[in-house]
């Protein structure tokens, strides 16, 4: 439900921004239409504290001065990384922008992330929108794009993204909240394997099992710092079973993720004291034939969706 809308500063180019608030079930989200950023989430701890979860800034001014960590961003036109910031489509070769090392990353230099988008009330929440004009950061096609966000009944955050296409392109869409839990996090994860990275974050090719390694997150354990891996989630999985769970043994709170998306991105810096859980297709898909197709022709839709629950845990006896 949305209980206020404001003003909230304006971006260096003179655009308003503003700030939605979304409140229900006990839950409070606040999106900015600067770059679709989810800005806090307010949700409370075993004892019924009320504390904001997610990392950010409290002034437009941060977002724009540090984008670096796309605290909270809607990320596109591609998220995760594109080798060489190179791609070719039926016959042509196009070249990005490459701002991630060697390669292009998160959409570019001036991805999703960096514009104000849209917005109007939708059921429940907000419906951000804007056109990704033919050529933008090098990507091919007139892009039509939205993403809404709404708070369900019991209070989950559910994230829907839209497109459509007049040529043939590449999309994959994500968010890029850090949960901060408040205290050490334990993490699971619905995935059996992983997609090698070389030390630029790129795909090495093909898949490998997590078993044995320290990135076995199919029984739940601390998750460190130092990752910034792709997990191909397990097929078959129902949709109604989670993908992914953050766990705060500190205070109880808990997120639980749920996604139509193939991988989820972990990403676990030693400079940030948050977790990312970037729901997605892979890095460099557009690549990797082997790799889940991220091609959007004209007269197709290309939905995504995820939803982030939360909850607590009581004290488990005799911690």
């Amino acid at each position: 439900m949305i209980t206020n809308v404001e003003e909230w500063g304006r971006s260096a180019g003179g655009t308003a921004v503003r700030r939605w608030t979304l409140e229900r079930a006990g839950i409070r989200v606040r999106v900015l239409t600067y770059g679709g950023i989810v800005q806090s989430v307010e949700t409370p701890d075993r004892d019924g504290a009320v504390a904001d979860v997610v990392l950010g800034f409290d002034a437009l001014e941060g977002y724009e001065a540090h984008p670096e960590p796309y605290f909270g961003a809607l990320v596109g036109r591609y998220a995760n990384r594109i080798g060489d910031g190179l791609f070719a489509l039926d016959g042509r070769t196009y070249r990005l922008a490459r701002n991630g090392g060697p390669h292009s990353l998160h959409g570019g230099e001036r991805g999703f992330d960096k514009h104000v988008w849209e917005a109007r009330e939708t059921e429940g929440g907000v419906r951000l929108s804007r056109v990704s004009p033919d050529g933008e950061e090098g990507f091919p096609g007139r892009l039509e794009v939205s993403a809404t966000y709404t708070l369900d009944e019991r209070g989950a955050l559910c994230l829907a993204y839209e497109a459509v296409t007049d040529a043939a392109t590449v999309v994959s869409l994500t968010n890029h909240t850090y949960w901060n839990l408040g205290g050490a996090h334990e993490m699971w994860v619905a995935a059996g394997h992983v997609t090698p990275l070389d030390t630029t974050g790129l795909p090495t090719g093909g898949i490998a099992p997590v078993e044995g390694t320290r990135l076995d997150f199919r029984t739940p354990r601390a998750v460190g710092t130092g990752i910034d891996d792709n997990f191909v989630l397990d097929a078959g999985r129902p949709a109604d079973e989670p993908a992914a769970e953050l766990y705060s043994p500190v205070t109880g709170r808990l997120v639980t993720v749920w996604t139509t998306e193939p991988g989820l991105q972990v990403y676990a810096p030693d400079h940030l004291d948050g977790v990312a859980l970037e729901t997605q297709h892979f890095p460099d898909s557009p690549n990797r034939p082997d790799f889940p197709s991220t091609v959007l022709r004209p007269g197709e839709v290309y939905r995504s969706h995820t939803r982030y629950g939360f909850g607590v845990r009581p004290q488990e006896q005799g911690a």
